[in-house]
């Protein structure tokens, strides 16, 4: 997937920018609050249906503006596509693909795979296990259409059964309506889960060695409810205890991943350095996924990346990133530095963009 073109009006600071992107890397050079992320959460927004930083889609239409647009040219597969986005205040948002709007904003999730390095990411190690589910299922979503059905199904018959807790109801035969829906969904999304987890977590060892130069332990593991049985009986046997409670207790909705660091925590025993070396792993595991499931190469959106590394970190990151491994790279940073290494080490055709008060000036 190549994003050859984008035209952004009102998304955050951005009042109005035209660009052109090197199939290569890109590089925005600024300091920070110029709108270097915005424009990547963007380029985001145009693959996710939404913003990156979860807010909601008012809240990224440019201060003073009724408005927002964005318009992005690419290449996938040799195939020429245009994708769109318009929303006005207090009206619904419009969602295009060569100007034929979608009816389900969810056909469009996997049509432009993107991974996406942030600052914002340590919310996978410090968040609730919420955090870590969402990273699952975007991961899965981008290449399995029918395992985002089969998710949206099992979250509504999870909130039908939710409803009935918080409405104290005693019928045995609602609830197993409901139950029966969220286990035989539950049994496809865990088992999707585990496939995709047993693929995933020996590249994302592979990456984290790579970085941190095989000096460090580290471990990710997938826990769910459905390790310990049929999720229908479970349900079952915690009905009262949830009724009590007002929620369902056991489900695919508690899964979690176990992220540590030499058999402890992560998130209670790991440096910032070290956190920010899981977390790209993480990212960079994806990519590698997404990459070798998909049927077009993901774009990959690299945001401050370096910062809370230590000199030999960057190093072997700066390698990983210049290596033909990926596709097309967006990367932002504050250190001209970095990015000149950057682009001396590969001789393929980059795009370096100076960026002020959202107004971007290509660097000769």
């Amino acid at each position: 997937m190549i994003l050859q073109q984008l035209s952004i009006i009102n998304f955050k600071n951005i009042a109005q920018a035209d660009l052109s992107f090197s199939d290569n890397i890109n590089c925005f050079l600024g300091n920070n609050g110029m709108g270097k992320s915005n424009l990547l959460d963007a380029i985001y927004y145009l693959s996710f249906c939404k913003s990156f930083t979860h807010v909601i889609d008012s809240q990224n239409i440019r201060h003073g503006e009724d408005f927002f647009m964005l318009q992005g040219v690419y290449e996938r597969n040799e195939t020429p596509e245009v994708l769109s986005c318009g929303i006005r205040r207090r009206q619904k948002k419009s969602f295009k693909r060569n100007k034929k709007e979608y009816s389900r904003l969810s056909d469009h999730i996997g049509f432009a795979p993107l991974v996406m390095v942030s600052p914002d990411d340590t919310i996978l190690i410090q968040g609730g296990s919420e955090e870590r589910r969402r990273f699952i299922d975007i991961v899965i979503s981008q290449w399995d259409k029918p395992y985002l059905d089969t998710l949206i199904r099992y979250n509504k018959a999870l909130e039908q059964r939710n409803t009935l807790l918080r409405q104290e109801v005693s019928d045995a035969m609602l609830y197993e309506i409901w139950e029966e829906q969220m286990a035989h969904a539950a049994t496809i999304i865990y088992n999707t889960r585990s496939r995709f987890l047993s693929e995933f977590i020996p590249v994302f060892n592979r990456f984290y060695n790579l970085i941190a130069n095989g000096n460090e332990q580290v471990g990710l593991s997938y826990k769910s409810h459905l390790a310990d049985g049929d999720l229908m009986q479970q349900l079952s046997e915690t009905r009262q205890r949830d009724l009590i409670l007002g929620y369902t207790t056991k489900g695919i909705h508690r899964d979690d991943m176990e992220m540590t660091l030499d058999l402890y925590p992560m998130k209670r025993i790991g440096s910032q350095g070290q956190c920010k070396t899981y977390l790209i792993a993480l990212k960079l595991a994806q990519y590698d996924f997404l990459a070798h499931n998909g049927n077009t190469r993901p774009i990959l959106l690299l945001d401050d990346l370096f910062d809370k590394l230590d000199s030999e970190r960057v190093e072997r990151i700066m390698q990983l990133v210049s290596s033909d491994i990926f596709g097309q790279i967006f990367i932002t940073d504050t250190n001209r530095e970095y990015l000149d290494n950057i682009v001396r080490r590969t001789t393929a055709h980059h795009c370096l963009y100076n960026v002020e008060n959202g107004v971007f000036t290509l660097i000769p």
